[in-house]
């Protein structure tokens, strides 16, 4: 987070005395890097891969591709997973950090906002930073939907639905997504193909051009059919998808309704994990500086249409730093399903084809494995950041399953005005 100008008590001389204002440190995005995204099921390329294994993969790379950092100075291992049992159990940041071979002094914990966990994970991380408890850590998330589809092991109180404090449709966030179409009805099943078709085209381009494969440690697989694999670029994009081919797909939700598999994320299993820490101790152990917090905010919306969260999330950031939608240059907006992208560009006046949203594609064609996507969003806009210095802001931004969102503002720390003079 980046120091607002009242905060300049001086803490060189020691601990603040009571009563004295601490200085709120600035908090930066290091690096991040993720697996390659897999499909959910027997035949997806982890089928037979632990999810503790593929965080553990995640956070050796992020140390092999930092040898800078020292690994007994991580202070914390945060990792989120919606579903904690099995191998995504046992607090998997404590778990992963030994499994990754981090001195036993690193503590680590384990934590759950469903898809917004790993945003969490990193939100929480730069609070201890910004209040000094921490210098530097490693947060991310872990989802292998194979091994725990959603809602496994949840029973959900019955007062939710007899009591009438919510929908029962609040459950299935398939049915979110198409209560949302009822309630925004311009917002028609042939825009929102649309935008999935231009999100699977954005993706195969940046993919392309080698900018999706330099975020991805390859991950070794195996399966009891086939033998050993190695996985080095995700499973779920589809190539080649035009509107057409999706104008025709099943509604799984509700009869004749709008939300088809090919207008949402699929059921996916992959993990992220990222470097944060303080600006100035990152410089000094000569780390790179890809983004720095700017504040973050979370919001409760309706249950049943929960991918409306973004929305206030967006607007409670915004008005806490300072800035308007205008300010913001580049935004990476997880594809939960594309009726709920929609809804936030309809609210904020945005085209839907704006070249600012989603540059490099979204979940919708990489895959969305719940608790790991914020940290994806993140290194995405970090590489963004860099390609463009004109751009001075960005925000990571997704929805939240039953009703909430979340967004994180971050400052380019490659600004420069004179380069196209843009945000």
């Amino acid at each position: 987070m980046a120091a607002p100008a009242s905060a300049t008590a001086d803490t060189s001389s020691g601990p603040a005395s009571a009563g004295t204002p601490r200085a709120l440190r600035n908090v930066v995005f290091v690096d991040g890097v993720r697996t390659p995204f897999g499909k959910a099921g027997t035949k997806g390329i982890y089928a037979e891969t632990r999810a503790d294994d593929l965080i553990v993969k995640v956070i050796r790379e992020l140390l092999r591709r930092n040898p800078d950092l020292p690994p007994e100075r991580i202070d914390e291992v945060a990792i989120a997973a919606t579903t904690q049992i099995g191998d995504q159990g046992l607090t998997i940041g404590r778990n992963a950090a030994l499994l990754a071979g981090l001195p036993k002094s690193v503590p680590g914990f384990a934590i759950d906002r469903m898809c917004a966990g790993a945003m969490t994970a990193v939100t929480n991380i730069a609070g201890g930073i910004g209040f000094g408890g921490y210098d530097i850590a490693v947060a991310g998330g872990v989802e292998h939907m194979g091994n725990h589809p959603m809602g496994e092991g949840v029973d959900p109180n019955p007062r939710f639905v007899s009591d009438n404090l919510v929908d029962s449709s609040a459950l299935v966030m398939g049915s979110t997504a198409e209560n949302l179409h009822d309630r925004y009805p311009n917002l028609t099943k042939e825009r929102t193909d649309a935008y999935a078709a231009l999100s699977q085209q954005r993706y195969e381009a940046a993919a392309k051009a080698g900018r999706i494969g330099a975020d991805l440690v390859p991950v070794a697989t195996r399966s009891s059919e086939s033998g050993w694999g190695l996985a080095t670029a995700d499973e779920p994009p589809r190539p080649g998808t035009t509107v057409e081919s999706l104008a025709g797909l099943k509604t799984p939700f509700r009869p004749h309704g709008r939300v088809t598999p090919g207008n949402s994320a699929g059921l996916n299993d992959g993990a992220t994990g990222c470097v944060v820490a303080d600006e100035e101790t990152a410089r000094g152990l000569g780390l790179p500086v890809g983004m720095r917090m700017v504040g973050y905010s979370f919001a409760g919306v309706e249950p049943e249409v929960m991918g409306v969260g973004p929305v206030p999330a967006t607007e409670k950031a915004l008005h806490r730093a300072g800035l308007s939608i205008d300010d913001i240059g580049l935004f990476e907006i997880n594809e939960a399903f594309a009726v709920q992208v929609l809804a936030f560009l309809e609210h904020f006046g945005i085209a839907d084809d704006d070249p600012r949203i989603n540059k490099w594609g979204g979940a919708i064609a990489c895959g969305h494995p719940l608790a790991s996507s914020g940290v994806r969003l993140m290194t995405q806009l970090s590489r963004q950041f860099a390609e463009h210095p004109e751009v001075r802001y960005g925000i990571t931004t997704m929805c939240v399953g039953f009703g909430m969102g979340g967004t994180v503002i971050w400052e380019n720390p490659n600004h420069d005005e004179t380069a196209g003079g843009a945000k």
